[in-house]
This record gives structure tokens, sequence and C-alpha cells, in this order.
């Protein structure tokens, strides 16, 4: 059951568009995810997912927006000015990535899952990346930043994944 959830979306690549098979993914990340005590101020707090730019990636958020995972609503919002302070997943797209690497140390160790789309972004210290294998979308899982942000990744989402680590 746990791979149809992950590979019926990528079996319909070529007729979906990508961003929406995309959403799709981080829907099913948010369900195998422990973020840490803490993250959420209540129990009724949602899962915000936090955009760097939202242009291109937004309207196909609308499908996951306020469905439920764990109890918690799905919210989409803009990462702001602030930063990702109420962020608790964060999707830097490929227009963002001059600025990965500032992006990703201010949210190092505060429990964000980031999850990004251009090559080599889970070795530069994104926890999740879109990589394309054939005509497919898969991911890479860098176990080193996910543990340095102190979320609990299931194993079941470990095994359907390309692990990675840091680049040394």
């Amino acid at each position: 059951m746990l791979a149809s959830c992950f590979f019926s979306p990528p079996a319909h690549a070529l007729s979906a568009p990508e961003y929406e098979v995309k959403a799709a993914f981080l829907y099913n990340f948010a369900k195998f995810i422990e973020w840490p005590p803490g993250t959420f101020h209540d129990e009724n707090s949602p899962i915000n997912l936090c955009l760097t730019d939202g242009s291109s990636f937004r309207g196909a958020l609308e499908a996951i927006q306020g469905k439920t995972v764990k109890g918690r609503k799905i919210a989409i919002r803009t990462a702001g000015t602030d930063g990702t302070a109420a962020c608790q997943i964060l999707f830097i797209p490929s227009s963002d990535m001059t600025q990965v690497g500032e992006i990703l140390d201010s949210v190092k160790s505060r429990g964000i899952l980031t999850v990004g789309e251009e090559k080599g972004f889970a070795q530069l210290g994104g926890i999740i990346s879109f990589v394309l294998i054939g005509n497919k979308i898969s991911f890479e899982i860098n176990i080193d930043a996910a543990k340095r942000s102190g979320l609990e990744i299931s194993s079941q989402l470990l095994k359907l994944a390309i692990i990675v680590r840091d680049k040394p």
C-alpha cells in the first residue's frame, strides 16, 4: 500500500503536470515524518507547508490544502521575511538555488523538513530532493540533514528513497 502512495503519481508523470505530482509527494512525505517535540504550537496547529517562491507551484498545492495528516490540516504559506518560524515543511524551488546555502543555514536544526527540486539539493544539506529517473519523479533523502533537524523519517519512506549524505 505504501508503494502505491508513492509510485502511483510518478507512473502518471507524463500525463499530469510535474508540480501536481510533486504536491502529491509532499502530502505523502508528511505522513511519514515525526517532528521534534514542541514543533507545533498545540494539538490543533496545522502542518505549514511554506514556499520560498510560490509562483510556479502554489496552484498545484491547492489539491492538498486542507487535507489532514495525523490529525493536522495542511496549510500552504509563503515563507516571509522573518524566515520560516512557523513552517514544518519548506519547499525550495529551482529558482531559489542561488540562495540555497543561506536558506538551509537559516533552518538548520529547527525541525523543518526541507524539500528541493534541483540536482544536488540533498547533498548540499537539504533533507529531501526530487530527482528524475527516466520519466518518473523519485526522491533522495539526506539522512545526515534529517538527523541534524531532529526529524524522524519512517523506515517505510527510507526504503523508497535514494539515501544520500552531506557532501564532505
